[in-house]
């Protein structure tokens, strides 16, 4: 068979072979071995063109365009490159749409201090993460709880952002902001519900802070019973301590925490504040300049 006779293949696979051959570069330096009569490339020295079957004659041959080594290797190159740009542009519009706040989007395991009282959180907080899967079969969640500026939020913010930088969906927010979507315009407080259900994890901070309204607990409940209801798994950060929560009598509350406990692995932090302590390294710098000598 001639090598651009391609009527007897059919007009559209002839179309798209006879475009395949308009589109092939074909260089000087490229040449015809004599020993298979296919063109080769004059850099790399392999075949531009190979011979692959008749679709409809299993005897006979037809020849057709293909990658030499060089081109098939930037090929390659490119379709890496596109891969990790579409990637990061992924990523990224994730993080966008995460609700995260910036002072968090940086943090991650790497920054994270590890300490006597809380080098046992870190391993689980790691742990929870790279399992992750896992805890997403098992709907298996975490509720940090303890001092203010023991580094709950901080710990959620690593989880949060090692998840998304794998390209998996995550959206960290507080109770605080989703109160305030709430009293706002319906339309906001309908996007936002559509984010927390669709998302693979959901971290909402500080629980708690919110006041305690009928409409605000109502909401919150939803919130918690919604990701219930849809196995899948949250973490949730509290100020409150794990017996204050158990031992409630409060109808309200108590159908809202026994949805946590449900769901959610509790994790004690302790140790000093690290707010203070930032605060305290600041308050004796300053006093260093200028008091100092």
């Amino acid at each position: 068979m001639d090598e651009r006779d391609f009527a007897a293949l059919g007009p559209i696979v002839a179309g798209v072979l006879e475009d395949a051959y308009e589109k092939q570069k074909v260089f000087d330096e490229d040449y015809i071995n004599p020993d298979d009569g296919l063109l080769y490339c004059g850099k790399c020295h392999t075949p531009k063109r190979r011979k692959a079957k008749h679709p409809f004659k299993p005897d006979s041959e037809f020849i057709v365009p293909c990658y030499c080594k060089c081109e098939q290797e930037t090929e390659d190159e490119r379709r890496r490159r596109k891969e990790e740009q579409e990637r990061d542009e992924y990523i990224h519009n994730l993080k966008i749409t995460s609700l995260m706040d910036d002072k968090f989007k940086s943090q991650t395991f790497e920054s994270f201090r590890t300490t006597k009282e809380n080098e046992k959180i870190f391993r689980l907080c790691k742990r929870y993460s790279d399992n992750f899967e896992e805890m997403l079969k098992n709907n298996q969640g975490l509720l940090f709880y303890g001092d203010v500026g023991t580094g709950k939020t901080f710990a959620a913010a690593c989880i949060a952002n090692d998840l998304l930088n794998r390209k998996i969906s995550v959206v960290m927010t507080s109770f605080a902001k989703l109160m305030e979507k709430a009293r706002s315009f319906k339309a906001d407080d309908e996007e936002v519900s559509r984010k927390l259900d669709s998302t693979k994890l959901l971290i909402i901070d500080d629980l708690g802070v919110e006041s305690g309204s009928d409409f605000a607990l109502e909401k919150v409940y939803t919130y918690i019973d919604n990701r219930y209801r849809s196995n899948m798994p949250m973490i949730l950060t509290t100020n409150l301590e794990l017996s204050e929560m158990q031992r409630t009598n409060d109808i309200r509350y108590r159908r809202i925490y026994d949805r946590i406990f449900e769901m959610c692995y509790p994790v004690r932090f302790t140790g000093a504040s690290f707010r203070k302590i930032e605060a305290k390294k600041r308050f004796d710098a300053m006093k260093t300049f200028l008091e100092g000598d």
